[in-house]
């Protein structure tokens, strides 16, 4: 097995060449500055980043299928009862991470939290060679992937908010997140074509050894900052190494202080309940076909949306936000969800739906994610670290539970049919572009006040 310090060296060398292939040629970089607005002193970073998300999610969609294939071994109510852990676990594990972050210094923080997801993944390969019976094994990494999905894109959009300004993000996040996109359209490939003759649980040994090869990337992009401090977040300091310090229950306590944050979190939680409503309603439409043209219809779907998702990233997502600014970023999806869910109530058929998914799906990870991430970029970087992950994980997996809830309670306990569910969705889409447009202008407003040390989150209530 391959020592982390080898995969570090490799990883760094990988980093080097990937980034020294902007100076072969200048019109080359001349094209690639019309087309996704990268300037030549931010194409080395901005390589970096792309390579870092694209082997995190390489990495999350080999260990993605492992997760899945599990879940046929359980009944529906032990199912749901791993969901409902995984909601408690994910509170605990961002209250532990508070108090890292509150401790650790900086400059260890972000690569100590992926080697620690590293190693785990490889007690979790022991494991199964220790015990002969691996089923709470098997059910332990099955929370513990859910947890680990939200939280390493948790943590690396906070390194990315950290590094890079307001005015950066606008341009380069997209293209950033495109990363994330086709790493989930190639890291599924190894699962699928050598799964039976790697053996299932040599992939989390893979996935683990590729989480190590970021480490480098990290300490890349940290010296890439310090040596440009014009390019970096004003939020942060390059050169600083100590802990950020405070309590480690600040995240939660900021969350309930502020509008700003409150909004965030408001925000994720009205997406989860229309990525809810969408699955639900597309899952009880499709129930008359046969599982394999279900099949069928769901990875059709999934390559639509990766497709449409790369392309937007890349050529889409940066014009719209420095053209027509973050408010118009946010609410274009939430926008697009109000009519599409009107257009499912006059005509409930499951050609629509689908394409309400592939809007859904497609505009969150090429528009609406980015546009998110890009909020943080003027908040300090204890809200980065401490309050971000309460968001993004917590509020996200409470929301998964109370969209759940609110579904079958509308369906089965009061009895509304596709038509009157869609209106109900349509509403509440309404109050998702409204909470987009408020989040858009706050952030303008703050993102112009650069002659203070840290920007006020907000007025707290």
């Amino acid at each position: 097995m391959l020592r982390p310090q080898i995969a570090q060296g490799f990883g760094y060398t990988v980093v080097q060449l990937f980034c020294d292939i902007r100076l072969m040629h200048r019109p080359i970089q001349t094209l690639v500055n019309k087309l996704i607005k990268v300037e030549a002193r931010e194409i080395s970073a901005v390589a970096a980043s792309f390579l870092f998300v694209f082997i995190l999610m390489a990495a999350y969609y080999i260990l993605r299928p492992v997760r899945d294939a599990m879940s046929s071994d359980w009944t529906d109510a032990e199912l749901i009862w791993l969901w409902t852990l995984n909601f408690f676990i994910s509170a605990g594990a961002v209250l532990l991470y508070g108090v890292a972050v509150s401790r650790v210094d900086f400059k260890k923080l972000v690569p100590g939290i992926y080697i620690f997801f590293a190693s785990s993944f490889l007690l979790f390969y022991l494991a199964t060679h220790w015990f002969d019976d691996t089923r709470l094994i098997d059910k332990a990494f099955y929370v513990w992937v859910s947890f680990f999905a939200l939280f390493n894109v948790s943590v690396f959009w906070s390194f990315m908010a950290d590094i890079y300004s307001s005015s950066q993000s606008k341009r380069l996040f997209g293209l950033i997140g495109a990363g994330a996109s086709i790493g989930a359209v190639l890291g599924p490939v190894i699962p699928v074509f050598f799964s039976n003759r790697l053996g299932v649980y040599n992939l989390l040994v893979l996935a683990a050894l590729m989480l190590f090869l970021v480490i480098p990337i990290i300490q890349f992009l940290d010296k890439t900052r310090a040596a440009n401090p014009v390019n970096a977040n004003p939020q942060s300091d390059p050169g600083s190494i100590k802990a950020i310090g405070g309590d480690f229950f600040n995240g939660f306590v900021d969350l309930f202080s502020h509008r700003f944050l409150l909004g965030i979190g408001l925000f994720i939680l009205l997406y989860t309940i229309m990525s809810t409503f969408v699955y639900f309603e597309l899952k009880n439409v499709m129930v008359e076909y046969d599982r394999a043209t279900r099949t069928q219809y769901w990875a059709m779907m999934d390559l639509i949306v990766n497709s449409l998702a790369i392309f937007t990233a890349l050529f889409v997502t940066g014009r719209l936000a420095t053209k027509c600014g973050l408010a118009v970023t946010l609410a274009l999806v939430p926008v697009l969800m109000v009519f599409g869910w009107l257009a499912v109530a006059i005509t409930p058929a499951l050609g629509i739906l689908i394409g309400l998914q592939i809007i859904r799906r497609a505009g969150n990870y090429a528009i609406t994610r980015p546009g998110r991430e890009m909020l943080f970029t003027a908040v300090p970087r204890e809200t980065r670290f401490k309050t971000k992950p309460v968001i993004d994980i917590v509020v996200y997996r409470g929301g998964d539970v109370l969209a759940g809830w609110t579904y079958t309670g509308l369906a089965q306990g009061v009895g509304l049919g596709l038509g009157s569910m869609a209106m109900v969705a349509a509403i509440i889409a309404v109050m998702w572009t409204l909470v987009a447009i408020f989040l858009g202008i706050h952030h303008e407003n703050n993102s112009t006040r650069t002659d203070t040390a840290i920007i006020q989150i907000g007025t707290p209530q």
